[in-house]
């Protein structure tokens, strides 16, 4: 079985569990166990076409997907997959000037000292 790390505020819908074991051969497949074990989790990592949300980034092992073969990425036993929301934010009237850098698909705010 693998192991898909669950984030904290996503923890609501899998009964507070930091993690959840599922039985795969692909992310694709890892995830499609995890939200049909728990259904109220799917709205939150999936569009209503079916597709991933831009903001969930998922990792196999520390290595981002998106580099390597996506949701047909193989997974095999012992193998740990995050699920890595991306954070927006910032505060107004920063004492610091601000640049927004964009950098796939995933925005960070940058904080440049005078």
């Amino acid at each position: 079985m693998s192991k898909i790390h669950i984030p904290t505020p996503l923890r609501q819908y899998v009964d507070k569990q930091s993690t959840v074991e599922v039985k795969c051969s692909t992310v694709g497949e890892a995830m499609s166990a995890l939200v049909a074990k728990h259904p109220d989790l799917r709205r939150h990592l999936y569009t209503e076409e079916g597709k991933l949300r831009a903001f969930v980034n998922l990792y196999v092992n520390d290595e981002d997907i998106r580099y390597l073969q996506k949701e047909a990425t193989a997974v095999k036993e012992g193998d740990n997959i995050s699920i890595v929301p991306s954070i927006a934010g910032g505060a107004e009237n920063a004492l610091s000037p601000c640049h927004p850098e964009r950098s796939e698909g995933s925005w960070f705010l940058l904080v440049v000292p005078d």
